[in-house]
């Protein structure tokens, strides 16, 4: 037996799945001051719905929520099923505070406490 579907119901199912990837995925990737949903994200690389942004290239941010997590240089990969796929060619995860350049004690004190 063979299952036929015709373009329309093909294209209704596509939608569906990229509506329900974009509601819960928390991640999302800023470039400049445009910010895209991410649906996917795996060790490599991940997808941004082909209609959100196709032509992404360069130096992004990627975020969960409001948690900065990493800094990527990108370049696209492939179009496949509504999903427009990036590959890493670099990615330094983003930190709080500078890097230190020297040793800090954990035993040393937080603060001096000044005479009166």
């Amino acid at each position: 037996m063979t299952t036929f579907l015709s373009r329309e119901v093909r294209e209704g199912l596509e939608a569906a799945r990229i509506a329900a990837l974009r509601k819960a995925s928390r991640l999302r990737v800023q470039v400049g001051d445009d910010i895209y949903p991410v649906l996917a994200l795996w060790k490599n690389g991940f997808s941004v719905a082909t209609e959100d942004a196709s032509h992404l290239r360069g130096l992004v941010d990627l975020y969960e929520g409001a948690n900065h997590l990493y800094q990527c240089l990108i370049v696209a990969s492939e179009a496949e099923a509504g999903e427009m796929r990036y590959e890493f060619k670099r990615l330094t995860q983003a930190h709080d505070a500078p890097p230190l350049d020297f040793y800090r004690d954990p035993g040393a004190p937080v603060g001096l406490i000044p005479r009166l």
